[in-house]
């Protein structure tokens, strides 16, 4: 493993990106072990893949489901992926990067 990472510098030692990106449902899990159905687990996945994806993408991801769940209604189907936070991201404030 550490042999690939010598030849290319680009590639992540570790994983802590993802591990940071998973920390509030791990922290949270004792809330979202019972969503109610598989129904209700699905539609927690969706919204925490939204949410995960438009902080990823530098957005305030409450600003962004607000524009997604405003144009949506009157949005064709058949071009969903216009929605999607990279695509969007150029029409939205950018989210506030927390202090390191």
């Amino acid at each position: 493993m550490l042999a690939r990472y010598l030849d290319d510098g680009r590639i992540e030692l570790d994983n802590m990106i993802a591990e940071r990106a998973l920390r509030p449902v791990a922290i949270d899990s004792r809330n979202y072990l019972f969503p109610g159905s598989d129904a209700g687990a699905r539609r927690a996945a969706i919204l925490y893949s939204l949410i995960g994806t438009a902080w990823s993408n530098g957005l305030d991801p409450e600003a962004y489901l607000r524009h997604v769940l405003a144009c949506i209604g009157e949005h064709p189907i058949n071009r969903i992926e216009e929605l999607l936070p990279w695509n969007v991201a150029g029409k939205l404030v950018p989210a506030l990067q927390p202090a390191a």
